[in-house]
């Protein structure tokens, strides 16, 4: 009878580590896979194809620094946000008109959570990344949605220049 108890405890050691939960949620220590939704504005990036690193700092003079980038068409990049301000600051990609639409938005939502991979939050005196695959040509925009700082000044521009055949 002394076999039964050493398989249990053998089979409870076998399966221990599955039992462990971390400080982290779920999302958080689990690799997320990449999303491969296409936007007008391209699509989140690969980081083992990361071409270029942007460092952008974000200020409570409600301003990004800097606040225009010019891409080639399939470049991907690391955009590395440091809040260097007291106020929680954001950096959501976008075509004009759909920044415009989510700051309305935003004003009636001031605490609506984002969770998409063209979208940070960055808290006062913290760093966050966004990696974008920058796949079509045209004029983008970055924007602070919070309320009141996208209509501060709180806009960048992404000119995004077509690729040569």
């Amino acid at each position: 009878m002394k076999t039964l108890p050493a398989i249990l405890l053998a089979t409870t050691l076998l399966h221990a580590p599955a039992w462990a939960h971390g400080d982290k949620a779920h999302g958080q220590t689990m690799k997320k896979a990449i999303s491969g939704e296409q936007h007008e504005f391209g699509r989140e990036g690969d980081p083992a194809r990361v071409s270029r690193t942007v460092h952008i700092s974000m200020t409570d003079a409600m301003r990004y620094s800097p606040d225009k980038l010019t891409v080639k068409q399939g470049e991907t990049l690391r955009l590395v946000l440091t809040n260097k301000g007291k106020l929680m600051h954001e950096l959501v990609l976008g075509s004009e008109p759909k920044l415009r639409e989510h700051a309305e938005v935003m004003k009636k939502f001031p605490d609506m959570e984002h969770d998409e991979p063209y979208m940070a939050h960055v808290p006062p005196a913290k760093q966050q990344e966004i990696i974008w695959q920058f796949n079509q040509p045209g004029e983008f925009l970055f924007g602070c949605l919070l309320p009141g700082h996208f209509e501060a000044g709180m806009v960048g521009r992404i000119r995004v220049v077509a690729a040569q055949p």
